[in-house]
């Protein structure tokens, strides 16, 4: 819906969406947009399957409502005025207006970040600390002991590989050793791969030398439930690519996605690290994980624009963005009838552009609209079909949508001629789309 809003709203003659600040809120979106329903998903299947995903579920809620939080501030920033007066075109408003309930009803975001994820996490994704607990319960002191002792053997070993993996996949820029995926995809898991062994390394770490004081430290557990919950979603993107049969379209999206995991976990790794309680271990640490220092960097200003261009663009790479949205165009819901008006003023555009390039250079002396078409048409500037297109994208950009005239008004005030004829010459549009 943004996008849509973006691409037709004007300002200067171009649409919002063009200017690179805009650009920048429009990939947070479909790059957040396309993670959440890669994390819910991923989730959900889990829950399909019978299982009990305590973990998962706590990843998903705490991350899909902050996310989701920080999408509709997006929203709200790009749409501007609109977002803000209330009414029947106001489609973020109510979105804007419910983003705490899901931060704060559906149990604490902070306790969820800062307790239950790492903390539950570090034990049931452990491969032998939950082995570890098992024979310390058991009621045969000889088999305890043996379990234990296997256990144990088993968890040194595992430490001191995750040891060896984080430095030498530090070293190697995670360029070497053998990864799932095709070309395109293989150095992700790779990457996953080598932050997978730092989570390890840290955990590891911390459950031995800090011990039972470590659910006090929850600044440390949410860091490290960051870099839990960032693997986590990393992967669930990964499996949503591949279960859509890899599309070439949606690789913006994809990369988007994955760059943004990637400087967030090397973030909390790096904060985990600086502050960690006790600082000389805090420093060999880092030698291992960070050997070259940080790497990781947020999504960039190109991939920034092919974000943005996706969501502005009728494409199916879009369409699968949108999967479950309720974008009929009909009376009450606005989103859906922004979303419809995309294609057209698409469409439009060339002949949009003509047409104010005509204003300035063919001496149209006309300060109406549809007195400057008319003079259009007579010196064969544009066409009478092309008029067309041009009085529809006025109609859905400047006016009232006229399916919905008897009950929608405009939240614009009503323009002047004067200021009507310098928006058709600037080719500005001050009123609301749609």
């Amino acid at each position: 819906m943004t996008g849509s809003y973006a691409r037709i709203r004007k300002q200067f003659g171009l649409s919002v969406g063009r200017f690179e600040g805009v650009e920048e809120a429009l990939a947070r979106i479909g790059g957040k947009a396309y993670t959440i329903s890669a994390l819910s998903q991923a989730t959900a299947a889990a829950v399909d399957r019978g299982d009990v995903p305590s973990v998962p579920s706590a990843i998903a809620k705490y991350h899909c409502n902050n996310m989701g939080r920080e999408v509709v501030s997006d929203v709200m920033d790009v749409i501007g005025g609109k977002g803000i007066i209330l009414g029947p075109r106001n489609f973020a408003g109510r979105s804007w207006q419910a983003a705490p309930i899901g931060i704060t009803v559906e149990g604490a975001n902070i306790m969820t970040r800062s307790l239950l994820i790492f903390g539950k996490g570090a034990i049931l994704c452990h491969p032998w600390v939950m082995k570890e607990m098992k024979a310390a319960q058991e009621p045969d002191r000889a088999a305890a002991l043996d379990s234990f002792d296997e256990s144990l053997s088993g968890h040194v070993r595992y430490g001191i590989s995750n040891a060896f993996r984080s430095f030498w996949f530090a070293l190697t820029g995670s360029k070497v050793g053998g990864a799932p995926g095709d070309d395109y995809t293989r150095p992700f898991f790779r990457k996953l791969d080598r932050y997978a062994a730092n989570l390890a390394l840290m955990a590891d770490v911390s459950m031995l030398l800090l011990g039972g004081k470590l659910k006090f430290k929850e600044s440390l557990s949410g860091r490290l439930g960051d870099v839990l919950s960032h693997l986590y979603m990393a992967g669930a993107v990964l499996k949503r690519h591949h279960d859509e049969g890899a599309p070439e379209a949606d690789k913006p999206l994809l990369a988007w996605s994955m760059y943004n995991s990637f400087n967030e976990i090397e973030s909390a790794l790096s904060d985990a690290l600086r502050n960690f309680p006790i600082r000389p271990v805090g420093w060999a640490l880092w030698a291992l994980v960070f050997p070259l220092g940080r790497r990781a960097e947020a999504p960039g200003d190109r991939l920034n624009h092919r974000v943005a261009s996706l969501l502005m663009t009728p494409s199916e790479a879009r369409d699968r963005l949108g999967a479950g949205v309720f974008l009929t165009p009909c009376a009450n819901n606005p989103g859906g009838r922004i979303d419809s008006y995309l294609a057209r003023a698409v469409q439009a555009e060339p002949v949009e552009r003509k047409f104010l390039k005509a204003l300035k250079t063919k001496g149209i002396e006309a300060l109406e609209f549809p007195a400057q078409l008319d003079e259009a048409v007579a010196e064969g500037v544009i066409t009478a079909e092309e008029r067309k297109l041009l009085e529809e994208l006025r109609e859905i950009t400047w006016k009232r949508s006229p399916s919905t005239t008897s009950t929608c008004t405009s939240s614009a005030r009503p323009a002047t001629t004067t200021s009507r004829a310098r928006g058709a010459r600037s080719g500005v549009t001050s009123a609301t789309v749609g």
